[in-house]
């Protein structure tokens, strides 16, 4: 178990202020503009940390860059989530679930995990682009 340095509870609590999920990059800027002299490679390995740990769900954006978010869930889960705002909903996806260890199987496959995280629109995003 990793300790509890000062720089991983101000990475921890950070993250709990955000909203939606946040890059390294941007979480780091964030805490500079409150004073803090943490390094990025220090809030990089944190990030790590907490999401190996399951508390920050951890996934990459549909540009590629790895974002983050705290956990409100335990265990395994899935996500939509709003191109347009961050808005980020925790979903269960039993048919997901079945289809992943039945195509898993198919193919001689065992102990299979997978990550699915829907991306799209949210209702208040996609009315205000529909009525521009």
């Amino acid at each position: 178990m990793k300790r509890n340095t000062w720089q991983r509870e101000a990475v921890r609590e950070a993250l709990d202020r955000t909203d939606g999920f946040i890059s390294a990059q941007a979480l780091h800027s964030a805490l500079h503009a409150s004073g803090s002299p943490i390094g990025l490679a220090t809030v990089y390995r944190a990030l790590g940390d907490l999401a190996s740990a399951g508390e920050a769900d951890s996934l990459q954006s549909p540009e590629g860059e790895a974002i983050y978010r705290a956990c409100s869930t335990t265990g395994h889960h899935h996500h939509l989530i709003c191109r347009n705002c961050g808005l980020t909903v925790e979903i269960a996806a039993d048919e997901v679930e079945a289809w992943a260890k039945r195509v898993a199987g198919e193919h001689g496959f065992t102990r299979a995990a997978h990550v699915v995280d829907v991306f799209g629109l949210c209702a208040a995003c996609s009315a205000e682009i529909d009525g521009q």
